[in-house]
């Protein structure tokens, strides 16, 4: 099958610590060999900096999430323009906005989540958005950021809010949570969109599959995803796999991976 990008993965995660590299490799094995890992706050960028340039194929982005709010200083989003000057990233992110949680404030996330567009807009990066419950609030910011582009992982919202998402130029990503039998929702959304707007993604260590559930997600099991996807859309599998390893590389700026 033709290898598969996972767009967004958190390999620095310490439920990853005791086995990283096995991961790694069973990611290959799978036919992975491309992996964006998104930083949640500053205190990791370091490490993600020392990840990525000691493993091929695992390239950095580099933010501040909106779950993490009480961790991040206000001088960090400052420290990452310097920090992208410095180094190379695909993206810029994790960030956004998330609504579920009721103890995080609304006007601190949007505030820092503005920073991000206009950094991205300033590194012509693309931005890398968590959107929970909060896809309109997402969208009214990227429209008051001219030139932003990036992807809303784990897309959750709309049909009528993707559409709008791929008219400014946003992709969508998703995972896991596609291949469980009750997510009538998310089939139909999928099945509908343009396959030139969709990257897989496995959210690892969240957000596992139907095939493992309860279990600690891990980047290779996107296969699931990328079956999922075809059998939605009535695509084969390598069709699929080609389309959103395609769309990853549009996105991002990199290369196909080798077969």
């Amino acid at each position: 099958m033709t290898p598969l990008v996972d767009s967004h993965v958190h390999l620095d995660d310490n439920r990853f610590d005791a086995d990283r590299e096995a991961v790694i490799e069973r990611a290959k094995r799978s036919g992975v060999r491309t992996m964006v890992v998104p930083a949640v706050d500053a205190s990791g960028w370091a490490a993600l900096a020392q990840l990525a340039e000691t493993h091929t194929g695992i390239c950095p982005a580099y933010g501040m999430h909106p779950m993490f709010l009480a961790c991040h200083r206000p001088e960090d989003v400052d420290r990452l323009d310097a920090w992208l000057d410095a180094h190379p990233a695909v993206a810029v992110g994790e960030t956004g906005l998330d609504h579920f949680v009721a103890s995080l404030d609304h006007e601190r996330q949007l505030a820092l989540f503005e920073r991000h567009l206009a950094i991205a807009v300033n590194h012509r990066l693309p931005v890398i958005v968590h959107a929970r419950r909060a896809v309109d609030a997402v969208i009214g910011a990227i429209r008051r950021h001219p030139g932003v582009r990036g992807v809303v992982h784990s897309f959750s919202g709309s049909l009528e809010q993707a559409i709008q998402l791929d008219r400014l130029g946003f992709f969508v990503g998703i995972g896991g949570p596609l291949t469980h039998a009750r997510a009538q929702r998310l089939h139909r959304i999928f099945a509908q969109l343009p396959i030139e707007q969709i990257v897989l993604e496995s959210d690892a260590p969240d957000q596992p599959g139907a095939m493992h559930r309860g279990q600690r997600n891990e980047p290779a099991w996107i296969a699931d995803t990328a079956n999922a996807l075809a059998a939605l859309r009535g695509m084969g599998v390598d069709e699929v796999a080609r389309s959103t390893t395609a769309n990853a590389g549009r996105l991002f700026g990199f290369g196909l991976p080798d077969t």
